[in-house]
Parts: C-alpha cells; sequence; structure tokens
C-alpha cells in the first residue's frame, strides 16, 4: 500500500546504515535532490550507492559523498569537472569504486526488476572490465556475464503520483528512474504534484504503481507545466 509521506526525511528515516540505494538522475537531470539531503541528515552510512556517476558540485550525491555516508559506488561516470567531493574521497582511499559501462549499468538494473538471473553483453570483452568474469563465445562473438543490480531502497524524482503510485516524469528527468523503481524493495519518490486516482491518463503512465513504497511532494515554482507525455 502506498504511504504518502509528510516531508522528505520521514520517507527516508529508515534508511539503515549499510544499505544498498539506487539514486535516480543523470547528473543533475532527475536527481532527487530534496530526497538525498534528507539522507544526508538521516545520518544513514556506510552506504553502496547507485548511480549514473559520482554527483556534481555540492549538493545532492555529491553532498552525501562529502559527509562521508558512502562506502562504495557504483557508476558509469565517476569524474567530471565538478566531481571533486568523490575525487577527494578515491584518492583518500575513503571510498570504493565499480566502474560499469553506461548500457550494463542499465542493463544490470532493469535485469533485477525483471526478474533475469544474469545476461551476456558483448561490452568490456578483452578489458579489465572483464577480469574475473565468465565470458563465453557465441556464434563467433566473444561475451561477458553480468548479474543484476538490485538496491534495498531507490530514490527516485518524478513529475507526477496519483494516489495509487502510479508515476510520469518530465523529459529528460525520466532517465534511471523507471528501471530503479522496479529494482528496489522499496521504493520513494518526490514528486511535484499528486493527483488523485484518475488524475493521470492510464496511457501515459510510466511506472505502475505496483513499484511505488512511498510518496513525498516536493513543490516547485509556479511555473507552464508541459503536457503529459511530452
Amino acid at each position: 500500500m502506498l504511504t504518502i509521506s509528510e516531508s522528505a526525511r520521514e520517507a527516508v528515516a529508515d534508511i539503515p546504515d549499510g544499505a544498498t540505494v539506487l539514486i535516480g538522475g543523470f547528473g543533475t537531470a532527475g536527481q532527487p535532490v530534496e530526497l538525498i539531503e534528507a539522507l544526508v541528515q538521516s545520518g544513514a552510512g556506510d552506504l553502496t550507492v547507485v548511480n549514473n556517476n559520482a554527483g556534481n558540485g555540492d549538493t545532492g550525491l555529491a553532498a552525501l559523498i562529502a559527509a562521508g555516508r558512502v562506502r562504495k559506488i557504483i557508476c558509469s561516470f565517476p569524474r567530471q569537472h565538478d566531481s571533486h567531493h568523490f575525487d577527494a574521497k578515491y584518492r583518500a582511499g575513503e571510498i570504493d569504486l565499480e566502474l560499469v559501462p553506461q548500457g550494463n549499468l542499465a542493463e544490470r538494473i532493469r535485469a533485477a526488476g525483471a526478474g533475469i538471473g544474469a545476461f551476456f553483453t558483448p561490452t568490456g570483452y578483452g578489458t579489465q572490465l572483464a577480469e574475473g568474469r565468465e565470458v563465453r563465445e557465441i556464434d563467433g562473438r566473444h561475451y561477458v556475464l553480468e548479474y543484476p543490480i538490485r538496491g534495498d531502497y531507490a530514490l527516485v524524482k518524478a513529475h507526477r503520483a496519483d494516489g495509487v503510485g502510479n508515476l510520469t516524469y518530465r523529459k529528460t528527468a525520466r532517465n534511471f528512474g523507471p528501471i530503479m523503481a522496479a529494482a528496489a524493495t522499496t521504493t520513494i519518490v518526490q514528486v511535484h504534484e499528486l493527483v488523485p486516482v484518475g488524475g493521470i491518463d492510464p496511457e501515459i503512465v510510466v511506472t505502475p504503481g505496483i513499484h511505488v513504497d512511498r510518496v513525498v511532494v516536493v513543490p516547485t515554482e509556479a511555473t507552464p507545466q508541459p503536457e503529459e507525455g511530452q
């Protein structure tokens, strides 16, 4: 049953030390900043975080890393011009990194939600990323065996939710949200707007409510919003 949380802090309050947390976003696009900030305030640590990158600037995921709450990060792009908090922690040996090619990362998360036990992919074959992994030749091409990435929790940003947790997203903010919502034991979503059941056309629901456990409304400034599905 869907829970409507009164605040972001309430929504993440039970995330324990040592949890694996899937965090949506492609850089800053679609990053659930308010949920991450609440997680920083909660004090949970020793976390394994799965995200496309390793934080930007000083807010959101970068703040969680800066606070020393992340033991390991699984991502595709750990280094960029404003990833200074990750860079400092990694150089100091204070955070572990598992580097995963972006397509493999998305498919490993999707596989967890789809109930797929493992899959073969050509990406990474013959590189250091394949060391210690099972490889196989199929129809003359070489593949590497990859396993799903499951989360104890997923933190996701969506545009709109209805009373049973069906979600829509706004443009590129959609990115990893749908697959992460399906791959976690508990999915927590911040939305701009909560509407009654029936307030979202079923034809444009992206994430069905069966994958959503908690929703918290984080309003934005009053600006014109696009039509659903744009």
